[in-house]
């Protein structure tokens, strides 16, 4: 019988351990964040947004105002879908730019790294069941994370603010800034809080040339929020915007 040495045993371990890593991959800051189990109940693909409307964006930006009262009045799936695609949708399609997922976005991003994750809050959208759904731009579509309507309770973590319980939609944004720090360092930090201000002045002009408005939020509590929309641990809650049609 043959009997390996402890100096044999040592590099023999070594390249046991070498060889079973050659057959893993590590993800990228850029991937999409992995699938979560509940999300593959329920999805919606959404309409193809519109390239063109009735408002120009000087006339937009001239009328655009933070609306906080809202009508009881449900959106229509292609308004969500509009809003969605002018947040973080895709522009112009990249497949040989795989890290980018799906293409290049309407809003600017450092590097093309993309660390925003949105979601939108449904309370009353015709065509799709109250939940709340993380959107895909790539695919322009929305997959349901948590199920029925969670406006009053995200109003609560809001710090009661009521526009959320109100509004028929919000959409809420967070961010994995790994993403971007990886490639930038601790300036990365500051590049992601430009990005997310970048989209929701998007969905703010989006809003008011469609004749619906939005307010931005900042203020919420954090842990309730996590728990609330089931983010996953990489995620930072960071903004809300309620949207709907508004009194004047």
């Amino acid at each position: 019988m043959k009997i390996i040495t402890r100096s044999l045993l040592l590099p023999l371990l070594a390249l046991v351990f070498a060889l079973s890593a050659c057959g893993t991959t590590q993800a990228t800051p850029n991937d999409e964040p992995s699938m979560r189990a509940e999300e593959s109940e329920v999805t919606y693909v959404l309409p193809a947004p519109q390239l063109d409307g009735e408002m120009s964006v000087e006339a937009a930006l001239a009328s655009r105002r933070s609306r906080r009262n809202f009508r009881d009045e449900a959106l229509t799936k292609q308004q969500l879908s509009q809003l969605l695609w002018a947040a973080y949708g895709v522009s112009l399609p990249r497949p040989d730019q795989p890290q980018w997922s799906g293409g290049l976005r309407t809003t600017p991003s450092a590097g093309a790294t993309y660390p925003l994750e949105i979601y939108a809050v449904v309370g009353l959208v015709d065509g799709i069941t109250p939940g709340v759904y993380r959107y895909l731009p790539a695919e322009h579509k929305l997959v349901r994370v948590v199920e029925g309507d969670v406006r009053a309770e995200l109003s609560d973590a809001a710090v009661g603010q009521r526009m959320v319980r109100e509004a028929p939609v919000s959409i809420f944004y967070s961010a994995v800034f790994e993403r971007t720090t990886e490639r930038y360092g601790e300036r990365g930090v500051m590049y992601v809080h430009m990005e997310i201000g970048h989209s929701a002045q998007n969905v703010y002009l989006q809003a008011e040339a469609m004749g619906l408005g939005t307010c931005a939020i900042g203020a919420m509590m954090e842990g309730q929020v996590r728990e609330l929309l089931n983010l996953p641990d990489d995620e930072v809650p960071l903004y809300l915007m309620p949207v709907g049609y508004f009194y004047e």
